[in-house]
This record gives structure tokens, C-alpha cells and sequence, in this order.
């Protein structure tokens, strides 16, 4: 651009950001400045745009100088991208040198998070250090007019990585051999595990019932919803029912996974990896080696299942080492390669809500995106741990917060070492020395734990912040909302620790990043079994039904557990053993689920309120009553209305419905009585309750028509994964009183 306008100068990467010294004529600088302003590289992401005048200085030309790092300063670290239209056209087109290279990629393309060691992002400090550049790839790497000038992880068949595929120890074949024998692999119904980008996938044939359900088995993963991969959008579109911005999401940078409706022709794909759900879960081919491994071939699938490299609930594999030990009895072989990754990184999954305007609303906020920064008010630097399910954790500094990757369910010692590693490696990266930690109310949750250790031994301060003022926070600050300024807030969830110590859900919250106040919530009723509950909805159905005076006896949950059991659990309730009080939403929607015979035992979280979900007919007006008592909201009539409708036929697509516009309305009526009480207008809507299609765009709708400014999440999640940036914004907020 610089030579474009005549300019003599020089550009840097610096530990302050992009420094750029040009000298002209004032016309040329002008123009400068205004063209790099509207047409920065594609990848950009101006945060700020600094110009000062200098002393005229008359250069010879313009130069590209290296690097200048300072070692207390930090630059932020791009996300891995997905690979660009020049490298996907070079990669099909023969006599390429390039031509069908598993590796190819640019300064627009390619991994970057995945591979980095250190700042700042030069190729000593990646992965790719150990690849020397042979002559051809150091001229381009060289050149300021070539497109792969200082792409980092620049290579080519004579001097990059390697594809081999492996079944047992031995390798069986490489290069293109191996490739054409992994894809009669998937032709035949076999399970291949992939090294990716950040991680090894697993992949088979999306239509082949027999292959789908042998992974599952060997997953552990017998019900959750599995993901798809395509070859491209033109493939791909023919199984879905596409908008523009769901086409927009899917061929971005990020290359997410994206929650779609299936059309007529993906009807059984449907049934086969998503049972019990309205949308299926598609990525497109987003590195050079997924192109390759889905080529289009008239007898090759369309579709593939591409799902994470692990057993349900094990950290992602990302070493051959790892995969050997951990996936060898998942996979029936390997596609591998000798490209180090140097940190695991999950695929990032969004969908696209359609409220006032659509929406981009994540649901796993990972590979494409956990490097981009979230502004902050202030410049301390703060480590949150974050929650217990769905895990991230956030550092924060120089008035921004870098949210982590997904780490997933720190539920067990795999998980926990990936999530200190990750810790780790992101305050390295990021040179992050935390003042201060912030962690979850609840004590026993591992990232609590780890917390309270840190702080100690780094001799700092530890701020305990209750999980649902994190929700509330984090969902204002993603919003940018002043810090103290307050805001009504609907935080539904499934669980959390409450002030009262008992299990909180279905709080109704006024405050602000400082500070809060619970003024309506869920009618507390018994979790008989505690934990078990969440994985028994029966269990939760029978406690609702006896909390409002209603028989048990002739209901579905009754006939799942039993009269035995079902007396035992009466019995827990009756004497409050093991039966903590909870006002979670979460258990409710558990409730009444199994009332209307979907689950009365779950495989996953949340597994039986998206049935419940997917069932609920969107014509139905009607709701059932809730009333307000003080500050509960007392669900005893509608479970007795659920009752008369069962028991008189009713549809249960008109149940569920009912049901969710129960919740819709009296949540609506909670913020009519806050509004006059404490005169604020402003709504944050966060929890994973509001993953919830029908009850976000049914509430979202009542709020809008009432007058209500309603804020939702949409550069992170609503989930819990959520909590560590609302740990970050609660402690910045309470160290400025």
C-alpha cells in the first residue's frame, strides 16, 4: 500500500501493535491514511489507529523491519484460520508446485494459535521451527510482493510436513497413497482418526448407520448430537435449509460449526446423529488436508461425522503419542502428520438466532475465535477460573480479556492438566502476571480449588463471585454496558452455588458488575439425590409433583424409577436427606420433560430439555400459571394443568409449548414489577437455559414489545462458559471501590 502512494518508510511488529513510518507529500499521506483505514488485510482487526507527525525524514523506499519485541509488552496472537480461496484454487490446480499439499497456506491462511510458542508470532517461535525453508519457499517467504511473504508456517512438498497412514504400529502408506487408503476406509464404513489442526478428529460416513453407532459405542457417547463435515457450501447446501448469514458463518475465517435445519434429503442423516433434535451440527473443510480427505467422488459421501478425537469427556487428542494410547480403540486406523501442535484447540459451534435482526449467538466459543480480545474497562491484570461445566478461564490486561478456548467439564485429572497447561501457555503468551484471581462461590468445584492454590502460592488475592452475578456481568460487558451502571438481568440456568447455599437457576437479578440483588426466583424445591438428579429428570418430576400436592402414582417418571425407588425418593424428600433445595430452571425444564414421558434418565447435559425444546408447538398462545408469592415463583399450578392436559389427551407438542410460554410470561412479569420498583429499563438475558430457541425468541419478542432494552450474549456464550470473563468484570469492578 505504501508503494501504491509513493511513500518511503518502514513497518514493524511491535509489542504496542502494527508501527508504521511513512514520509511524502501531505496529499499522499492523506490518502494513505484513508486507504488504510477502509481496506486494512483481510485479516485485521483495528482496535485503535494512532497518527502522529514526525519530522520529515526522506527514506529510499519502503522496508518491512523485523519484529521488535519488549519483553514485558504483549501483542495479540490471531486465531487459526481457515484455509483462503488462493490456496484451496493452488491446491486443485496440477502443475502447482503445491498441488495437493495437505499443508498449504499464506499470510491470509493456516494454522496460527495451534502452532505458536512465543511472541511475538515469527517462525522460530512455532511449531514449524524444526521444517527449514528450501530455496523456493525462502524467496516467497522473503518477498514483500508475494502473498506468503512471512507466512509463518510456509511450506511445500520438499521441505514440509508429512501425511502417513497408520493402522496398528505400523505405517501403511504415505502422501497420497495414504490418503486414497484412509478415504476407502470411510468408503467401507470404518472409523479414521485424523490429526487436524488443533486436534485429532474422528470421521466416518454421516449415513451409515452401523459405522455411526460403533462410534458412539466406542465413544461412550450413546445419545449427544454429533458433528458433520463438508466438503464445501455447494455440497453441503442440498442437506440443509440455509440463510445467508448461516452461509456467512459457515465459509468465514473461523469456519465454525454451525447448528442448521436439515432439509427432506438429510431426514435420515437426522435420525442417525442427531436424535431427539431439530438441527444438525455442519463445518465445512476448513484446513487443505480435510479438502483432500473430502474430495467429491460419486462414491463418496457427501457428509462426514467429524468429531472431536476423544472419549466423552477426555480432553481432545493432539499428539501421535496421545492417539496411539487413547483413541487405538476407537479408530480403526490413522491419517497422521508430523506438524507439531502445540496447543489442542476444539472446533468452535454457533448458531444463528433470529431476533429483532439475526443474531450470531455461539455455544463454544474455540478454534477461530478464543484469540480475539473482549474490551474491558480497565487495565488490572486478573486471572478468572471459571465454573465447573463447560469451562473457560479469562486473563486480563492492558483493558482487554482473553477469554480461553473451550476446555470443556473439569470433571476429571485429564481435563484439569490440559486446563493448567492452558493457563499456563496463555499467560506465557499474553505475558500476563495476575494481581488478582477470581474464581466460583463454590468450593469444591476444581477451577475453585485451583484458584484458591494459585492465589497462594503467588501470595494474591482471591475473590470468590457467586456464579450467577458472573452471568449477569459477563453479559454486560460483553455488551459494553458501564460497569456500575445497573441492569435487570433473567440468569437461568442449571446450576450454581447461591449466597443461601442452596442451588440457584431461575434467579431474576438486579445490579451491576460491583454488586446484586436477588429479587425473584424459582420456587426452591428438593434435588433428591443431589447430582443424580441432574442425570435422573424422574427424580425432579416426582419432587415438583409433591411440592405442589399432586399423586405421583400412574405418571411417567413413576412407572421409569418404580414404586420402590419412587418411595425412596419420596422418602428422601420427606426427611431432606441428600436432597439439597434448588430453584434451578434447568431442573424444571428436567421436570417437566419427563411429566410428558421424553427422558426420565439423560446421557448428556441438558439432553432432555432439548427434547423437551424440539417438541414444543410454536402456534400455541396459551400458557400455563405461575404465580408470584413475595419473591418465588410458584410452579404448583402449572404442574396441576400439566396434569389435567395429560390426563385428557392433550397433544404434548401443545404441553411443551404451554409450558415454555409459562416461563416466557412470567418472566415478563417480573421485569414489569422491577422496572417501576427500580426504575431501569435495561434486560441481560444470560445462562444456559437461554440456549433455548422458543423461550429466547418468545421472551426476546414480550420484552421488545414492552419497551425493554434487552442485551444478549453474542461473542460468547450464554452457557458457563461465560462465567470466567463475568469473574474478571465482578473483580475489576469491586478492586475500583
Amino acid at each position: 500500500m505504501a508503494v501504491k502512494h509513493g511513500l518511503g518508510g518502514w513497518v514493524n511488529n511491535s509489542s504496542r501493535g502494527v508501527e508504521i513510518e511513512v514520509s511524502g507529500s501531505l496529499k499522499q499521506l492523506e490518502a494513505f491514511i484513508a486507504d488504510l483505514q477502509k481496506n486494512p488485510p483481510p485479516q485485521a482487526r483495528l482496535e485503535s489507529f494512532d497518527v502522529k507527525d514526525l519530522p520529515d525524514y526522506a527514506y529510499s523506499g519502503f522496508e518491512i523491519r523485523t519484529s521488535a519485541d519488549t519483553a514485558s509488552e504483549f501483542l495479540p496472537v490471531a486465531s487459526d484460520l481457515a484455509v483462503c480461496e488462493e490456496c484451496k484454487k493452488e491446491l486443485f490446480e496440477p502443475g502447482n508446485r503445491r498441488y495437493r499439499y495437505p499443508f498449504i497456506n499464506c499470510t491470509h491462511c493456516g494454522p496460527r494459535y495451534s502452532i505458536i510458542k512465543a511472541i511475538p508470532y515469527d517462525r522460530p517461535n512455532t511449531t514449524m521451527a524444526g521444517f527449514s525453508l528450501c530455496p523456493s519457499c525462502k524467496e516467497e517467504y522473503h518477498n514483500p510482493a508475494d502473498r506468503r511473504f512471512h507466512a509463518q508456517p510456509i511450506a511445500c512438498p520438499v521441505c514440509g510436513p508429512q501425511i502417513w497412514l497408520q493402522e496398528g504400529a505400523e505405517k501403511q502408506s504415505k502422501g497420497e497413497d495414504a490418503l486414497q487408503q484412509a478415504r476407502q476406509h470411510i468408503r467401507q464404513g470404518k472409523i479414521i482418526a485424523v490429526k487436524g489442526l488443533g486436534g485429532f478428529h474422528l470421521f466416518c460416513d454421516a449415513a451409515n448407520q452401523s459405522a455411526v453407532e460403533r462410534l458412539r459405542e466406542r465413544k461412550h457417547r450413546s445419545g449427544k448430537p454429533l458433528a458433520l463435515m463438508g466438503y464445501s457450501l455447494e455440497k453441503s447446501a442440498p442437506y440443509f435449509v440455509l440463510s445467508q448469514p448461516e452461509k456467512d458463518l459457515l465459509q468465514s475465517t473461523a469456519a465454525p460449526i454451525v447448528l442448521l435445519d436439515p432439509s427432506a434429503q438429510a431426514e435420515k442423516i437426522l435420525r442417525i446423529v442427531a436424535p431427539d433434535q431439530k438441527r444438525i451440527g455442519l463445518m465445512l473443510a476448513y484446513t487443505p488436508l480435510h479438502l483432500l480427505l473430502l474430495e467429491p467422488a460419486p462414491d463418496f459421501p457427501d457428509l462426514l461425522v467429524a468429531t472431536s478425537g476423544n472419549i466423552s469427556e477426555e480432553p481432545i487428542c493432539y499428539t501421535q503419542e496421545e492417539a496411539a494410547a487413547r483413541l487405538s480403540s476407537l479408530a480403526d486406523a490413522f491419517l497422521m502428520h508430523d506438524r507439531p501442535i502445540h496447543h489442542a484447540i476444539d472446533d468452535s459451534l454457533t448458531q444463528i438466532m433470529v431476533l429483532e435482526k439475526p443474531l450470531e449467538y455461539p455455544l463454544r466459543r474455540a478454534r477461530g475465535l478464543n484469540t480475539q480480545p473482549l474490551p474491558l474497562p480497565a487495565k488490572m491484570q486478573i486471572l478468572g477460573t471459571g465454573a465447573e461445566l463447560k469451562n473457560t478461564f479469562c486473563l486480563a490486561r492492558e483493558g482487554r480479556a482473553f477469554l480461553s478456548h473451550h476446555m470443556g467439564d473439569l470433571q476429571n485429572q485429564e481435563t484439569l492438566l490440559a486446563y493448567e497447561s492452558a493457563i499456563r501457555h496463555d499467560q506465557e503468551l499474553y505475558r500476563i502476571q495476575p494481581e488478582l484471581v477470581s474464581c466460583d462461590l463454590h468450593p469444591d468445584y476444581l477451577s475453585s480449588k485451583f484458584a484458591e492454590e494459585y492465589a497462594r502460592a503467588k501470595h494474591l488475592p482471591l475473590l470468590r463471585v457467586q456464579h450467577h452475578h458472573a452471568h449477569l456481568a459477563a453479559c454486560l460487558t460483553e455488551n459494553r454496558l458501564d460497569p456500575e451502571d445497573p441492569v435487570l438481568g433473567l440468569i437461568y440456568d442449571g446450576t450454581g452455588l447461591g449466597c443461601d447455599g442452596s442451588i440457584w437457576g431461575g434467579e431474576v437479578l438486579y445490579g451491576n458488575c460491583k454488586g446484586f440483588e436477588r429479587c425473584f426466583h424459582l420456587k426452591p424445591v428438593p434435588q433428591p439425590g443431589a447430582d443424580l438428579a441432574t442425570r435422573q429428570p424422574a427424580r425432579m418430576a416426582i419432587a415438583y409433583l409433591l411440592s405442589a400436592g399432586l399423586t405421583i402414582e400412574d405418571t411417567e417418571p413413576f412407572k421409569a424409577l418404580g414404586e420402590e425407588k419412587a418411595q425412596i425418593i419420596q422418602a428422601q424428600i420427606r426427611q431432606g436427606v441428600n436432597a439439597p433445595l434448588t430453584s434451578s430452571m434447568g431442573r424444571l425444564f428436567d421436570a417437566a420433560s419427563s411429566l410428558l414421558g421424553l427422558y426420565q434418565q439423560v446421557s448428556y447435559e441438558a439432553q432432555a430439555a432439548i427434547a423437551l425444546e424440539s417438541l414444543a408447538d410454536s402456534q400455541e398462545e396459551n400458557a400455563y400459571p405461575i404465580r408470584i408469592e413475595g419473591q418465588s415463583l410458584d410452579t404448583a399450578e402449572l404442574f396441576a394443568e400439566m396434569m389435567i392436559d395429560l390426563r385428557q389427551g392433550t397433544r404434548k407438542q401443545v404441553i411443551s409449548a404451554r409450558f415454555h410460554n409459562a416461563v416466557a410470561a412470567v418472566s415478563l412479569n417480573c421485569l414489569l414489577d422491577l422496572r417501576t420498583k427500580k426504575q431501569t429499563n435495561k434486560v441481560v438475558i444470560s445462562g444456559g437455559v437461554w440456549q433455548n430457541h422458543y423461550l429466547l425468541k418468545r421472551i426476546w419478542a414480550m420484552l421488545q414489545a414492552n419497551g425493554f432494552a434487552v442485551y444478549t450474549h453474542h461473542l460468547v456464550p450464554a452457557n458457563d462458559a461465560c462465567i470466567a470473563l463475568g469473574q474478571v468484570a465482578v473483580a475489576l469492578a469491586q478492586s475500583r471501590r
